[in-house]
């Protein structure tokens, strides 16, 4: 056993999608600066390429500006990244949308848009770049897909956030079932995160985040250290052994609800 080189990425190439803000510029900035060639997708090219320039500083990172919100949209991603790499050890799949209303308003637009991003989009990538994903994968180190869910698909959420809620329950059970499709050469995995500081979070911090932090059982919010450690586990030798599961990063919330 190697420890020195157990929890490493160096040399792996990672595609981020909404890679240039929240969660997904968290778990960018971790494998940039861990020694990954990353990639960050995202819909607006001006953010995108912010967020490449500030994580080239760390290591190496590309935009690829990319809208996720149609199966043609995905495939143009997939064929782009496949035109510059031949093998892609790492997809994150965190790019989404929520939609908050009262339960009597709520538009059917909004599932159709929450839905596409948060759980077709997800999968239509995941299909696309199984070419590479395949590629990549090597004895004892498959490669690695990790989706990005959230505690409000564990346990109801207090917000009139229908649409989310059901597309985050349905990604951990998409989670599941790629898992046992793909494996042993592909891992799949999910993350579901509690309170972090992101820009989905920021009005519900600004109005409850002393509530929030006071019911979590680690009495914070979760930092950008919290994802990128438990994301650097998932795509290393360290976590080559774990498919189909869906981790908690919320502090405590979900499982002591």
């Amino acid at each position: 056993m190697d420890v020195g080189t157990l929890f490493s990425v160096e040399g792996k190439v990672a595609l981020v999608t909404g890679g240039s803000r929240g969660i997904g510029l968290m778990i960018a900035r971790g494998y940039a600066a861990a020694g990954a060639k990353v990639y960050v997708a995202s819909r607006k090219r001006e953010a995108c390429e912010a967020a490449a320039a500030e994580l080239s500083k760390l290591g190496t990172c590309i935009a690829l500006p990319a809208d996720l919100g149609t199966p043609d949209g995905c495939r143009a991603l997939a064929a782009e990244l496949a035109s510059r790499e031949p093998r892609v050890h790492v997809l994150v799949n965190n790019a989404g949308a929520n939609w908050g209303a009262p339960l009597e308003e709520y538009p059917d637009s909004a599932f159709e848009k929450v839905l596409t991003l948060n759980v077709t989009a997800a999968f239509r990538l995941t299909v696309s770049l199984l070419p590479q994903l395949r590629a990549a994968s090597a004895p004892g180190d498959p490669a690695r897909v990790l989706n990005v869910g959230s505690i409000d698909g564990l346990s109801v959420p207090l917000l009139d956030t229908y649409a989310y809620s059901s597309s985050k329950a349905a990604l951990h059970q998409l989670t599941r079932h790629l898992a046992r499709r793909l494996a042993p050469e592909i891992t799949v995995n999910a993350v579901a995160p509690g309170p972090f500081e992101s820009k989905m979070m920021a009005a519900t911090l600004a109005r409850f985040g002393d509530a929030i932090r006071d019911a979590n059982p680690m009495k914070r919010i979760g930092t950008p250290e919290d994802m990128a450690g438990v994301a650097l586990y998932l795509a290393s030798r360290a976590g080559a052994y774990l498919t189909a599961a869906v981790i908690p990063v919320d502090g405590g919330i979900s499982g002591t609800r």
